[in-house]
């Protein structure tokens, strides 16, 4: 809103003019969702507290979070505000990418929301039963899919995804895009959803991620730096960094109170929701495959519990301690802290090595 009010006015007054710079807008746009976080938490926190909207720690959880019991979570709602709220301020909201990326983390938020309204508010051992969760995603997935296929953001690349380490190879996948784009929104967005089991490790993962599309969706939305790149421009691509730097503070702000020992929880209206949209801007940049690398630790989480049922159903066998790889470990005797900042520090180096593909290319 701010950019459609405000840059217009350049023409008589050029201190407007900073408006068109994406850096500057996505700069604000990170800076007013940590605001937003800061002075919505605490309140926040005391209107769940107030309600008793409070966790119930899991059957499949360790023992040692049965101190848990008793926080407020919902979290989401929070996290969702400092989204969504600076994006409408920064972007240019007539930009498609914004648009779609906006709907969609707001399609599964919702869906978190409604298991977590069922299971916390109204008492449901399961909240939404997960055959149904998994329905609204794969459906949402298949409009997105359509949508993209029949009117696709960038005519000639419609359906294609680019190979890392690659210069100018990339992979078309013809109508099967449209399943492609359901599996990654289905499966990031799950795949958040099972890291968020200790504190702070799932927001932090998600403020590493956002940050490396951020400097992707720059470059890709910038003419000079993708031809020097040898990277596929996207014309107006650009804005996309500028609400990857809004979840990047919307990450940050919650950290605050979600680091251990957590004030709040994000539930499944934040991991849901931060998950679609982690699925979504890759889609959108044709960064498919390399959201492998760059959320290699949510890949790993959604495999270790994938491997963990396959094998317990086959031969009656556990390969980890518990699923997922985050209470393998807290089992083997590490410390919550312990294991998000080394998660962290994994996620930095996967950060690293994805960007670096960039200049290999």
């Amino acid at each position: 809103m701010l950019y459609h009010l405000l840059y217009p006015l350049h023409d008589h007054f050029s201190a407007f003019n900073v408006f068109r710079y994406i850096t500057f807008r996505a700069a604000y746009a990170m800076v007013t969702a940590l605001m937003i976080s800061f002075v919505l938490g605490p309140l926040f926190i005391s209107f769940l507290r107030r309600r008793n909207v409070c966790d119930r720690v899991r059957e499949n959880s360790p023992d040692s979070h049965l101190h848990k019991q008793g926080t407020p979570t919902m979290g989401g709602l929070l996290i969702l505000a400092a989204i969504v709220v600076p994006t409408l301020l920064w972007c240019d909201l007539t930009n498609r990418y914004i648009q779609i990326t906006l709907i969609t983390t707001m399609w599964m938020g919702l869906i978190g929301f409604i298991d977590d309204y069922l299971g916390v508010v109204r008492g449901s051992p399961k909240g939404l039963v997960g055959r149904y969760k998994l329905a609204m995603q794969i459906v949402f997935g298949l409009g997105v899919g359509l949508f993209l296929y029949l009117n696709p953001v960038i005519e000639d690349a419609a359906t294609l995804t680019s190979i890392p380490f690659f210069k100018g190879l990339f992979i078309n996948f013809g109508p099967l895009y449209i399943v492609l784009v359901m599996l990654v929104l289905a499966g990031t967005s799950n795949a958040v959803n099972l890291t968020d089991g200790i504190d702070g490790l799932a927001i932090g993962l998600c403020a590493f991620s956002f940050v490396a599309f951020a400097v992707l969706a720059y470059l890709s939305g910038h003419r000079g730096f993708s031809d020097y790149l040898n990277i596929l421009y996207m014309q107006g691509s650009g804005e996309l960094t500028i609400f990857c730097m809004a979840v990047v503070g919307a990450s940050l702000g919650f950290l605050w109170y979600n680091s251990h020992p957590a004030q709040i929880f994000m539930g499944d209206t934040g991991s849901l929701a931060l998950g679609g949209a982690l699925g979504v801007v890759a889609i959108l940049l044709k960064r498919e495959l390399l959201l492998v690398i760059i959320g290699g630790l949510f890949v790993a989480e959604a495999l270790s519990v994938i491997l963990q049922v396959g094998s317990f159903k086959l031969r009656r066998k556990r390969i980890f301690r518990m699923s997922p790889l985050h209470h393998h470990f807290e089992l083997g005797g590490l410390s919550e802290t312990k294991i998000v900042v080394r998660f962290w520090i994994i996620a930095a180096l996967l950060i690293l090595l994805s960007l670096s593909t960039l200049k290999l290319q």
